[in-house]
């Protein structure tokens, strides 16, 4: 009988594998970095070679670490970084340009002209996503545009189109299967959500040859379109594949419509499951999430908050306030309160429900008595009230309320941010024992699919609390608190 499933998380810097037991336990794990490029100001870019071999490379390691024979591998999965881009040659698997990374904003003026040109709704209805440069479809069509011949070639089929899991999948399968799944797919501007297809009105906009497409598979599948890995003289099956954040919320368990998860990162990434796909009446987010084989579709609202546990790194960075990032909590404890003060880390605008890009950081209610310990914790307060106001805003689309937010990534370790989070959601915030979400799901994803676990209400029984965060505060407290951000966000905004 199998004794594990391995996950590889193909992060924005770093690829690492962990080997899963039965109960969800991490056996062994290996990572390494691979480079970030900044050609010009405002681009992002990587190496698909270099993300190719570090994959391959942990992947090896992380089984020797965890002292498993390659014949007890029961399966395979992949969560990645959503959005970036890579177009190769499939004859030769050989990229033709650096990986457009997700962040990369070189596409913003022709989302600006497409959004004069009138067509933002359409695309949002669509795909349930907002015209944005971080979307993969611009990307694409800004390589076709600017490798030469690339768009030719791609309408002859001679080029591939992928993100990371269909780049991985593609030289893991020694080039023989082109796919990606449906959360992917969702994430790319070109892939219409209701019917889970690629939109041929879409394509069209953007000059886009389906010839180069990856065929689109469900998450959780055998061999997730037949995909095989070779582990020494064993092959082991590809059976999953997920987004970053939608795996995470497959390994947080939120089945169910109403149940929330956060991932407390350099920015935050909040998603509730609603089951039926909501159009968002606040700057949300409508998308896929992680589905198996043979079931029907399932949809979760999606936001983002740009500055996260980066406030942290800020206060280390630029101004010194503290020396490493763990000793935030501490300085931040070291008072009763904020004090008045107020934090808006709006250093690269706001996000989602606010979506202005233009907005500036500011510290409100400074007095003679303000200190070091008042802005670190008002520094921390700010990473809660942006992940309080899209809750709020998911709960108001989603029309029901989330009766527990599960949390995780690493500022979710901190337990001062954790507590002030339950406080202002007046519901419970619940940190789980097993904190690598993204490679659990990723691993729930690949053993269902292959028969390692039995079921989703297997996976319900494995995921457990580590703590849970109460509310303490009063609801009227709360409210003011809330008050308070809503005046500081005006402040900040750019109108």
């Amino acid at each position: 009988m199998s004794r594990c499933v391995i996950a590889l998380d193909q992060g924005t810097t770093s690829s690492r594998a962990l080997v899963f037991d039965r109960a969800g336990s991490i056996l062994g794990q290996a990572q390494r970095e691979h480079r970030q490029y900044f050609p010009h100001s405002g681009w992002v870019e990587h190496d698909p070679q270099e993300i190719w071999q570090t994959q391959s490379a942990v992947l090896s390691e992380a089984l020797q670490a965890s002292g498993v024979r390659t014949a007890d591998v029961a399966a395979v999965g992949i969560g990645n970084q959503r959005e970036t881009t890579v177009l190769w040659e499939r004859a030769s698997g050989r990229p033709l340009a650096p990986a457009i990374v997700w962040q990369d904003r070189r596409t913003a003026a022709l989302c600006a002209q497409l959004a004069a040109a009138g067509h933002g709704p359409e695309i949002t209805r669509r795909t349930g996503l907002l015209l944005d440069p971080y979307f993969s479809g611009t990307k694409l069509a800004w390589l076709l545009d600017r490798v030469p011949q690339a768009r030719e070639r791609a309408e002859r089929g001679e080029l591939a189109f992928g993100t990371i899991d269909s780049w991985l999948a593609f030289r893991f399968s020694g080039g023989a299967e082109h796919l990606t799944d449906v959360t992917n797919a969702s994430r790319t501007l070109l892939f219409n959500i209701h019917t889970g297809d690629w939109d041929d009105a879409l394509l069209q906009l953007l000059r886009i040859p389906r010839a180069c497409l990856p065929r689109v598979v469900a998450s959780s599948a055998d061999a997730g379109g037949h995909v095989q890995i070779r582990l020494g003289d064993t092959r082991v099956p590809l059976a999953g594949i997920a987004g970053d954040q939608q795996a995470a919320l497959f390994g947080q368990a939120c089945f169910r419509p109403g149940m929330a998860k956060n991932t407390y990162g350099t920015g935050c990434f909040l998603l509730m499951t609603t089951g039926t796909a909501r159009s968002s009446q606040h700057g949300l987010l409508s998308t896929p999430v992680c589905r198996r084989a043979g079931e029907p579709r399932q949809y979760a609202l999606e936001g983002s908050v740009f500055t996260g546990g980066a406030v942290v790194q800020w206060l280390r960075d630029a101004v010194g306030l503290i020396r490493d990032s763990g000793a935030v909590e501490a300085l931040a404890a070291s008072v009763a309160d904020s004090g008045g003060v107020c934090f808006i880390p709006a250093f690269t605008g706001l996000g989602a429900p606010h979506w202005d890009p233009h907005a500036r950081g500011l510290i409100t209610g400074l007095s003679q008595g303000t200190g070091a310990g008042h802005i670190a914790r008002a520094a921390l307060e700010a990473i809660a009230f942006q992940s309080a106001d899209l809750l709020t805003a998911m709960q108001a689309d989603a029309g029901q309320p989330a009766t527990e937010l599960r949390v995780d990534g690493g500022a979710s370790r901190n337990n001062l941010l954790m507590q002030f989070q339950a406080d202002l959601l007046q519901a419970p915030v619940i940190r789980p024992r097993i904190t690598e979400t993204t490679a659990l799901g990723a691993a729930y994803l690949a053993g269902l699919a292959t028969g390692f676990w039995a079921s989703e209400d297997e996976l319900t029984a494995i995921w457990q609390a580590e703590r849970v965060f109460e509310p303490r505060m009063r609801a009227d407290q709360a409210a003011e608190h809330m008050t308070r951000w809503a005046r500081a966000v005006k402040l900040a905004r750019s109108t």
